[in-house]
């Protein structure tokens, strides 16, 4: 009925069947972006903010998300990830967030990037939300994969 992975042939749910594929070293990085006012960049940068090290919250919450992907995500696999590192960049008007997951296994994991960077957007937010109700997150999208069956993508 359908070519996407996640139907069977009646267009029913299922978890796709990674049994039979080989295991593969596999990397994903996923980015976004939230907006927000300079004083509350400089409080977000210094820690200043009412709730503290904004940053060091929101790499741990960034980490704990992508392990949990499988648990969030209906039909994602549970994976035994290898490495999450989180990485943060302030702008003139945002603060950055990239996310980088990896491990060798039999299936990818851009969403456990994607997940680690939307959770350390969310984060930031509530870490941040008495300074600044307007903060705008945005731009979360994979960057790059590399392994697997359709080898390697750059955005």
């Amino acid at each position: 009925m359908s070519k996407l992975t996640h139907l069977d042939e009646t267009g029913a749910a299922r978890m796709v069947d990674v049994g039979g594929k080989p295991e593969t070293a596999r990397s994903a990085t996923a980015a976004g972006r939230i907006r927000m006012s300079p004083a509350t960049l400089a409080a977000v940068r210094d820690g200043s903010g009412p709730k503290g090290d904004v940053i060091s919250t929101a790499r741990i919450a960034g980490i704990m998300a992508a392990k949990r992907t499988g648990e969030l995500i209906p039909m994602c696999h549970p994976l035994a990830l290898d490495s999450v590192a989180m990485d943060f960049n302030f702008t003139d008007d945002a603060l950055e967030v990239s996310a980088t997951a990896s491990l060798t296994g039999k299936t990818g994991v851009e969403m456990e990037a994607l997940t680690a960077a939307s959770i350390a957007l969310l984060t930031i937010y509530d870490m941040a939300k008495a300074l600044e109700k307007g903060m705008v997150i945005e731009q979360v999208r994979l960057i790059s994969k590399t392994g697997g069956k359709s080898g390697n993508w750059h955005a």
